[in-house]
């Protein structure tokens, strides 16, 4: 069986992530698959490192001929029985062929980059509905969820990024956007004179963030980290982490503090509100509620024997659903399940 994984991403963001994660994890299940990126040197070296030798194209728009005339000489080359695409841009320009074609959706996304597709996967099961009441057929709509590893690193030095040893520290990460809602984070965290925060990620609203928290007078608490590769130490030295997200399609970030055993507060957004068991393996506020945020936080800092049952019940859930077997098995189900109705 061949598969050919086509990604036409930003130079950073969870979809990203996760592709570089998946298309490891398939080679190691012994899976053949040629992968096409958009160029990025760091994402081409990490899939190098895994031991896959990606193919560089530019996915500059609609308008790119030469990405569109070397998709069409990949899958003559390569011969392709599945051509899985993530992303609008990547879908949209992939072509015709003799070929089952996929493409994978982490967010409710305007179908009509889709219509050439033969099936649909979402990462959750709220956007296969979204799917489904789209109009697309149910029995080309598939859920598969997203995995993180469990593998642990050395906690991230406090002293490093000049944060004391014994404060109570927070830890909140993705893409500077609007969307996530790092706005309520930091009027949360003016309510919690003594702790401290790192936020980890970049993006548009960086500097409207940091002009709030110099407002809010959390500066001096507050560590803007950028894009980080080194999710499980910094989650190694945090307390809690948050995600306070206005709009949140699955929560990633939630299972990856599961993964490493960190007790976690979100916003209930759709995704964390999926996720979560409110009580027993996180804790869930409102959205857009700095005062009930930072009351949920400081009501798991303070106590000691919540925050390990939070986080154990976290770890459960994640051994339950979202460990690399569990999910590279049921990719593994599903292309074979495509090619052998084929």
């Amino acid at each position: 069986m061949r598969v050919m994984q086509v990604m036409a991403g930003a130079e950073y963001g969870g979809a990203e992530a996760f592709y570089t994660r998946l298309v490891i994890a398939l080679r190691r299940a012994r899976l053949h698959q040629r992968v096409i990126i958009r160029s990025n040197p760091l994402r081409a070296e990490q899939l190098r490192q895994g031991g896959l030798e990606p193919v560089e194209l530019g996915f500059r728009g609609a308008l790119d001929l030469p990405t569109r005339m070397a998709l069409r000489r990949e899958v003559a080359s390569f011969k392709p029985d599945i051509v899985m695409t993530w992303m609008n841009r990547a879908t949209a320009m992939a072509p015709a062929g003799n070929f089952i074609h996929v493409a994978r959706l982490g967010g409710y996304y305007d179908l009509k980059y889709y219509h050439k597709c033969d099936h649909l996967v979402g990462n959750t099961v709220d956007i296969v509905d979204y799917l489904t009441g789209q109009g697309w057929p149910a029995g080309k709509a598939h859920c598969l969820p997203n995995f993180v590893s469990a593998k642990t690193l050395p906690a991230v030095d406090r002293a490093g990024l000049y944060t004391p040893p014994d404060a109570p520290l927070l830890l909140a990460m993705g893409r500077l956007h609007e969307n996530k809602a790092f706005d309520v984070l930091i009027e949360a965290l003016g309510r919690m004179p003594d702790t401290y925060l790192w936020l980890a990620g970049d993006g548009p609203e960086r500097q409207k963030l940091e002009q709030l928290a110099e407002k809010k007078g959390v500066k001096p608490r507050l560590r803007f980290l950028g894009w980080r590769e080194d999710t499980a130490a910094l989650l190694a030295a945090c307390d809690l982490f948050v995600c306070p997200s206005r709009h949140e399609p699955l929560g990633n970030v939630v299972v990856e503090a599961w993964a490493q055993k960190v007790p976690v507060v979100a916003a209930d957004s759709l995704g964390p509100g999926v996720l979560i068991d409110n009580g027993r393996n996180g804790l869930l506020v409102p959205i857009n509620d700095a005062k009930s945020l930072a009351f949920s936080i400081r009501q798991v800092l303070d106590d000691n024997d919540a925050r390990a049952k939070l986080a154990a019940a976290g770890y459960a859930a994640y051994q339950e659903k979202f460990t690399e077997e569990i999910v590279i098995g049921k990719y593994m189900e599903f292309f074979e399940r495509l090619v052998e109705k084929e």
